[in-house]
């Protein structure tokens, strides 16, 4: 089956399709992870994208019912140089391609990726159509042309849970996912797009995990108590989420936050510095970040197309950490409240682990609140966190099928 790739500045690539046939449009990125592509077919963070696999051969592993970071596949398209249809592992359950057919994902094979991430890396990810069959190449330029940048475009709340539900699944071991019954700090987490392992993390420590809308209001979360507020990774531009970033600029002053990702830019942006968008932005397991304040540096999992302007922090933030590569900035915290955030991903799924601790920074914030509070008031706090959760839904991800809706 023919497959053809139509880049807005008519660059043409032509080979194979694999997957789902038929035509998506979206942004395409590279991603330089070697290893990870079904949790990377599954983050939310990818929609309205279309990625390639810069790591030759794809498709080894095949699929399975536990690598995934959401309840469905996010990414509208999937290009690789050398695409294997028979798997060679213990755990797969199906093919990639049956995978990306199942879920309508259009997949391009065949083709030189080194001269399509140099294109992207040269002059930009761009808007791109991917089509399967005989198609008019002029036609698809024109109107890859014609589609919108995601500068401005507010895919966080598309992809964020429609309602509030706990989570109590700790992370994957050979005996697969545990359920948990975890007693620690409420840890409210805003849904931007959020990676399953990162609540996984979250239980690990020890947290009480509810998953609140990007568009809940602060009284949502209010009603809840929480001892932390968490601020997930997410797709598309952070200065479009005004809703959520009016939220954060008033409930970050009120408990220990932690961002990542889209959450670490809309946490800078509450606070009053500036985003922009990147020229092709940081995907893939290979970044390195220094931490400003010990020059260590960490090798980090990254996913994202923007970033928080340097020139434009407020006096009350300070930079923390900063990407070696660029010298974009890679962390912030305030000089004064419990508020932290990162532009990398500490939980992985793919990835290196290095940034792991940053978990555990969160739980000392929260544990130190609840050491320092007044009795009356955390036992006041304890029961109002008893009530809402009774009246919260529990959803988990043991045992889903790959990409099952949960």
């Amino acid at each position: 089956m023919k497959a053809t790739l139509a880049l807005a500045d008519g660059t043409i690539y032509r080979g194979r399709g694999f997957g789902a046939e038929g035509e998506v449009g979206g942004e395409v990125v590279f991603n330089t992870s070697m290893t990870g592509y079904q949790e990377i077919l599954s983050d939310p963070s990818y929609d309205g994208q279309i990625v390639a696999m810069t790591y030759p051969e794809i498709g080894n592993i095949g699929v399975n019912a536990e690598d995934v970071e959401s309840f469905r596949p996010w990414v509208r398209g999937f290009v690789v140089k050398e695409y294997w249809h028979a798997p060679s592992n213990w755990r797969a359950r199906s093919s990639l391609g049956d995978y990306m057919r199942a879920h309508g994902i259009v997949g391009l094979q065949d083709i030189d990726t080194r001269a399509l991430v140099r294109r992207l890396r040269d002059h930009g990810a761009q808007q791109a159509l991917l089509a399967t069959g005989d198609v008019d190449e002029g036609d698809l330029v024109r109107r890859a042309k014609a589609r919108p940048s995601l500068v401005g475009l507010d895919l966080a709340t598309a992809v964020s849970c429609k309602s509030p539900y706990r989570w109590t699944t700790g992370t994957w071991t050979l005996k697969g996912y545990r359920d948990e019954s975890p007693d620690g700090p409420l840890v409210a987490a805003y849904d931007f797009g959020i990676k399953l392992n990162i609540l996984r993390n979250l239980v690990d420590m020890g947290c009480r995990v509810v998953v609140i809308p990007a568009d809940a209001t602060p009284d949502d979360m209010r009603a809840l108590q929480p001892d932390g507020l968490f601020l997930s990774n997410g797709p598309g531009d952070p200065d479009a989420v005004r809703g959520a970033i009016d939220m954060v600029a008033v409930l970050a002053k009120e408990q220990p936050t932690f961002g990542i990702c889209l959450g670490h830019q809309i946490l800078g942006l509450a606070m009053g510095a500036k985003t922009y968008k990147l020229k092709f932005g940081h995907h893939g397991g290979n970044q390195p970040v220094m931490d400003l304040d010990t020059r260590v540096v960490e090798i980090t999992a990254q996913n994202h197309g923007f970033a928080v302007h340097a020139d434009s922090m407020p006096a009350a933030l300070r930079v923390t950490r900063i990407n070696l590569n660029d010298k974009t900035v890679e962390g912030l915290e305030h000089r004064t409240l419990p508020m932290f955030s990162v532009q990398y991903h500490p939980e992985a799924s793919p990835g290196p682990h290095d940034a792991h601790p940053l978990f555990q920074r969160f739980l000392k914030l929260m544990s130190e609140r609840r050491a320092t509070g007044d009795p009356a008031a955390l036992e006041a706090r304890a029961r109002a966190q008893a009530q809402a959760l009774a009246g919260i839904p529990l959803r988990k991800s043991g045992g889903l099928e790959a990409g099952s809706e949960g």
